[in-house]
């Protein structure tokens, strides 16, 4: 499998991610949709080191520290659909709207 294949199927991931976060109302679907993004994201990075410079240790670092920061996205996100649960019943991300101020 060449570049061409990763970078189309990070192409699927990234669209799916995009279209899950455009079109969802349930935040967890959109948490969802944000994770395939990034992941997609890691993916490109991960795809272009190994076939353009393969002996660099610099994409590797960016994508450890990529994953670092969607597993903090993650935990936090959770924490905020949790706490809107807590306060409306319902985790839709219209709901959401009446936070603001």
């Amino acid at each position: 499998m060449g570049l061409t294949g990763f970078l189309t199927i990070s192409a699927l991931l990234f669209a799916v991610g995009t279209y899950g976060v455009i079109t969802r109302r349930n935040a967890i679907a959109v948490l969802m949709g944000i994770e395939l993004m990034l992941n997609a994201a890691n993916l490109n990075f991960l795809a272009f080191w190994r076939f353009l410079h393969p002996v660099a240790v610099e994409p590797q670092v960016f994508v450890l520290v990529g994953l670092t920061v969607a597993a903090a996205d993650a935990a936090i996100g959770l924490a905020v659909v949790l706490n809107i649960y807590r306060d409306f019943g319902a985790i839709e991300v219209d709901r959401a709207d009446s936070l603001k101020g």
